[in-house]
């Protein structure tokens, strides 16, 4: 007999709800998922009655009018906000859920879990085999994908990279580069000819234009909006999203089966897994050529990969991650960001005033370099704040080595999936106060101006602890430099004034894009 069930979590009682497969039915689910799904939920209400347990009146419950598989597929288009709204009513912050064919999984948004998970007790809390599972296709063996030595050793090294003064100063040339030659050129335009922009897709090819050129040394042109994007950008999007795609599976079988029959979507992300680490195979090849024993100044990643010694594979499985982060975690943080501030022009006003009194004091002709960008303390608060409601990375998981018993109370087995979950927890009153949902950049300035000092296990949105996000500093950098070219110049007015949808992939999106009229600004 197989069954699911899904139990809430929170110190004190416990509800579960159990659904019955018969082996035929299974099969036909594995067979055509949706289709069987949207059966299920027309047969089998009145055995979901049935299977339902009585509850007590001490303890905490999911809905009563859904269990196990048909809670999770009714409520698939909108996982973030029944996450969210799960966990808010949860004592400590903690839910646990079972689902069939995937393991038991605890989704807590609790800082005192998130540090336990993420420094206390570390070496318990790996990737894990089912969650590199999902994304080792596409990231093969790269830093964001593997535990362990592998993990070590690819860590020690991009992690003296990441803090070279060279490597920032490489980085401020690029982004000088791209915003000055390409960026403000199309902006411009779009403003003179009354042209609507799609400003996610505008970003999106923007960095990844830029994360290309200070990963790999080339440069695709994502940003020669005349000209069809690159093959390998969209391929990165199939591989990314297909990839995405896996983890939101109802059961994990299925996506399995498709894999190895080379069917569907699976079959789709092995052609596009096949073109990415084909041309940075490629790149690595000629890379290896051009270099012939000689240092450059202001080298790439991968020029610094490689003379580190590593293997070639593992070159290029290093990068395809740092590809994949820089592109969409930057851009998707700067898309929401500005499209918050068309709502708060206050704080939009705040950010232009700030952006051209450093610029105005640092002088240089209107530059900006790395220590203009350190002194724009609203910006980043402005950031944090965006990040906060629309983190880039809504949740992640680690796998339990050992049985353990978190900080909260919840027990752990091994093999247990432990989430984290970055979007509940910038809705959480109890963290946040109950002016939890509204965009506040001040909350994360202190009494001098200065920006505030929060601990990384309440806004994890670049993880803490040993894993602490590498490219932090690099993605301040790129979005502060965005955020201040691009509003010191223009203003944007959307489209559309209804709330946009945020949508969780591997990193998050906004449904439809984000379309804009463009106006040139004129100083006060």
């Amino acid at each position: 007999m197989d069954y699911l069930c899904v139990v809430a979590a929170g110190g004190v009682g416990v509800g579960v709800l159990l659904l019955i497969f018969s082996p035929l039915l299974l099969a036909s689910l594995i067979k055509n998922t949706t289709t069987t799904l949207n059966r299920l939920l027309l047969r089998s209400r009145k055995l979901l009655q049935l299977a339902y347990l009585a509850r007590s009146s001490s303890s905490f419950f999911l809905p009563t009018s859904i269990a196990c598989l048909f809670a999770f597929y009714k409520n698939r288009r909108r996982l973030l906000h029944w996450y969210t709204d799960l966990l808010v009513r949860s004592p400590t912050h903690t839910i646990v859920l079972h689902r069939l064919g995937a393991p038991r999984t605890i989704v807590t948004a609790n800082p005192s879990n998130v540090e336990y998970i993420l420094k206390s007790n570390f070496p318990n809390y790996p990737k894990g085999k089912p969650f590199t599972d999902l994304l080792g296709d596409f990231l093969g063996f790269g830093i964001f994908n593997v535990d362990g030595e592998m993990w070590t050793i690819q860590r020690k090294l991009a992690s003296h990279e990441f803090t070279t003064k060279s490597l920032r100063e490489f980085v401020v040339k690029i982004l000088e580069d791209e915003v000055h030659s390409r960026l403000i050129p199309i902006l411009r335009d779009a403003a003179d000819n009354g042209l609507i922009l799609d400003m996610q897709e505008v970003l999106r090819s923007f960095a990844f234009d830029t994360i290309c050129r200070v990963s790999i040394g080339m440069d695709p042109g994502c940003l020669n909006l005349s000209s069809p994007p690159p093959p390998l950008a969209l391929a990165f999007d199939a591989a990314s999203g297909i990839s995405a795609m896996r983890g939101a599976a109802p059961i994990f079988a299925v996506w399995k089966l498709k894999r190895a029959l080379n069917l569907g979507m699976e079959k789709e992300l092995k052609d596009a897994v096949k073109l990415v680490h084909g041309c940075v195979d490629e790149m690595i090849r000629s890379k290896r050529e051009s270099m012939d024993g000689k240092l450059e100044s202001g080298r790439d990643l991968l020029s610094r990969f490689l003379e580190a010694g590593m293997d070639d594979e593992v070159v290029r499985d290093m990068v395809i991650s740092f590809l994949m982060a820089g592109r969409d975690t930057t851009s998707a943080a700067v898309t929401w960001l500005l499209w918050l501030l068309t709502g708060h022009r206050e704080a939009e006003q705040q950010v232009v005033e700030e952006v051209s009194s450093i610029i105005t004091a640092g002088g240089g002709g209107g530059t900006m370099g790395f220590d203009n960008l350190k002194e724009m303390n609203y910006v980043t608060a402005c950031l944090n704040e965006s990040m906060r409601l629309y983190p880039p990375v809504v949740w992640d998981s680690k796998h339990a080595a050992n049985d353990d018993v978190l900080p909260d109370g919840t027990r752990v087995r091994r093999g247990n999936r432990v989430t984290y979950f970055p979007y509940g927890m910038g809705r959480m009153e109890a963290l946040w106060g109950k002016d939890c949902l509204e965009f506040r950049p001040e909350r994360w300035l202190d009494g001098g101006g200065g920006v505030a000092r929060v601990s990384p296990f309440k806004f994890p949105v670049f993880q803490a602890g040993p894993r602490v996000c590498l490219g932090k500093e690099m993605a301040f950098i790129q979005m502060k430099y965005l955020v201040a070219s691009v509003l010191t110049r223009f203003e944007l007015l959307p489209v559309r004034h209804d709330p946009p949808v945020f949508v969780p992939l591997l990193t998050a999106h906004m449904a439809g894009g984000f379309n804009v009229r463009v106006r040139r600004r004129t100083s006060s």
